[in-house]
């Protein structure tokens, strides 16, 4: 039997109960390792890390704790070629997806190292000016933010088991709260690992950071008033989490990261043949297939003019039949595998639901698989979609098939356009792709309502911008409406989630005091 990985709860290694879970390899089948958090004392360890962990955080300035997310950081770093066995034996993915995974990872939480830094040697914040009150400036307020009393559980999706860590726990470390990770079970071996190197330095404080592996049951009613939950995954369990009693009664404050139907629009300014044309030909395709297509952020929908919609589908569908899929640890595969065979029967189900509504432009079962068997393999092959009639296709706005599928989409005029893109109800990002920075810029905030997140290509950047769907600490991630309404990152925006504002009414003298 393989092994079973322990969870780190109440400052102590614990193993569960139970048998566990086993973890798989997507590609060749083999079990890897286990999980199981049965039995688990789960009050007694969020107390821990309320009582212990968090006091010894608060104790704390910014620029002290700024200095443990960078020793993190160098242990992470020391650890990168195991990471990268993990990836490619759990996840699937070659060595170019690993590295936005974890090299992505290390790279956020250096970032909330630096920006810690500059915080200084507080373990609070101002907010704004102090402001009269009446008639003598005597007597004023001055908003302050402290760090909240409560645990940071975190409840985080299969495809980004490293980045989805620590995107989420460098801020809340930073902030002053403990962290609670609950890794998705497909994958969490290598959060389980990235923890495990963490803890056994010696880092942070007892309680800081914890991880429970296997089932999520109990949880959340684990959780009290000042703790606050942040999840990434699927708009049902979305739902769940925010009428669970914890949330509806206890007012635990909630960040949703969903589904999210995201959209790549060309402009008309933007003809065949031109710069601006190619790049989101190869932002399409990068998007499918990078992680196989399994990112929050990853293009769903193409818009293109009406009049470029055959040069469209055949420059994408060119640039996808050059990508080899199979074995991640073949040198000649580009993309691997969906993580599961689960996810495998949901791509291929999701498919075939869209192509109801839709026709096939490039079919990825044309992709023979490379040094992967495809009756054992979680395998598929990229698959562009199209729909001359955008209006009708309902489907392809109201659903997000999570792997290397994409549909495109022609439009008659701007106005089409934009309306289209909205039928997502609410996206965590699109791209806009065109010359001319005037309607550029009148897009973008046209959009930017629906949309956490716009990504702006033209031909002067054709070599700076940082891609559609890499997710940056310096921007905002999250979105609006069915991309779930939360905010993440954003620099040090993100700190507020886990900081509670208050207003202090007192005398000049006073409030000098905490401004010192």
């Amino acid at each position: 039997m393989t092994e079973l990985l322990s969870n780190f709860l109440a400052g102590q290694w614990q193993t569960g109960s139970g048998t566990g879970t086993a973890l798989f390899d997507p590609v060749l089948g083999t079990e890897l390792v286990r999980v199981d958090a049965t039995g688990l004392d789960l009050a007694a360890g969020f107390a821990f890390a309320r009582e212990q962990g968090g006091a010894a955080l608060r104790a704390l300035t910014y620029r002290e704790r700024a200095a443990m997310l960078a020793a993190a950081v160098k242990v992470l770093q020391a650890n990168r070629d195991a990471y990268y066995e993990i990836a490619t034996a759990n996840s699937g993915t070659v060595k170019n997806d690993s590295a936005v995974d974890i090299d992505g990872g290390i790279f956020t939480l250096g970032t909330y190292a630096k920006l810690g830094e500059t915080l200084g040697d507080r373990n609070y914040m101002l907010d704004g000016e102090a402001a009269r009150l009446g008639k003598d400036p005597l007597f004023q307020s001055q908003h302050v933010l402290v760090p909240t009393r409560g645990v940071a559980l975190f409840i985080n999706a299969f495809n980004f088991p490293a980045w989805g860590l620590w995107e989420k726990a460098a801020p809340a470390l930073l902030s002053g709260v403990p962290v609670i990770v609950k890794p998705a079970t497909a994958t969490a071996w290598l959060t389980q690992r990235m923890v495990k190197d963490v803890v056994d330095a010696g880092i942070f404080p007892p309680g800081a950071l914890s991880v429970v592996c296997g089932s999520s049951a109990g949880l959340m009613d684990a959780l009290q008033t000042f703790d606050v939950v942040s999840f990434t995954g699927s708009a049902e369990t979305a739902a769940v989490i925010r009428s669970h009693p914890a949330v509806a009664q206890r007012f635990v404050r909630v960040n949703i990261e969903a589904d999210s139907v995201n959209s790549a629009l060309l402009l008309p300014d933007a003809a065949p043949g031109s710069e601006a044309f190619d790049l989101l030909a190869k932002e399409v395709v990068r998007e499918m297939t990078v992680k196989s297509g399994q990112k929050c952020t990853a293009i769903r929908r193409i818009l293109v003019p009406e009049t470029s919609y055959d040069a469209a589908a055949q420059a994408i569908s060119a640039r996808l039949a050059k990508t080899t899929v199979g074995n991640p640890r073949n040198d000649a595969v580009r993309m691997g595998a969906l993580v599961n065979r689960a996810q495998l029967a949901s791509v291929r189900e999701g498919l075939d639901y869209l192509k109801k509504q839709a026709d096939t432009l490039h079919d990825g079962a044309t992709h023979t698989l490379v040094d992967a068997d495809p009756a054992i393999a979680c395998c598929v092959g990229p698959t562009l979609l199209g729909a001359r009639d955008a209006d009708g296709a309902d489907r392809v706005h109201d659903t997000e098939v999570f792997g290397p599928v994409a549909t495109l989409l022609p439009y008659r005029d701007t106005a089409h356009a934009l309306a289209l893109v909205r039928r997502g109800q609410g996206s965590l990002v699109a791209s806009l792709y065109g010359g001319d920075p005037a309607t550029l810029a009148t897009t973008a905030l046209q959009l930017a309502d629906s949309h956490g997140r716009v990504h702006v290509v033209s031909p002067d950047v054709a070599q700076l911008h940082t891609g559609h769907g890499n997710v940056m600490p310096q921007s905002l991630h999250g979105g609006p409406g069915r991309a779930g309404g939360g905010e993440e990152l954003g620099g040090l925006r993100a700190l507020g989630f886990y900081h509670r504002r208050s207003a202090v009414q007192a005398s000049t003298a006073v409030l000098a005091a905490l401004g010192s």
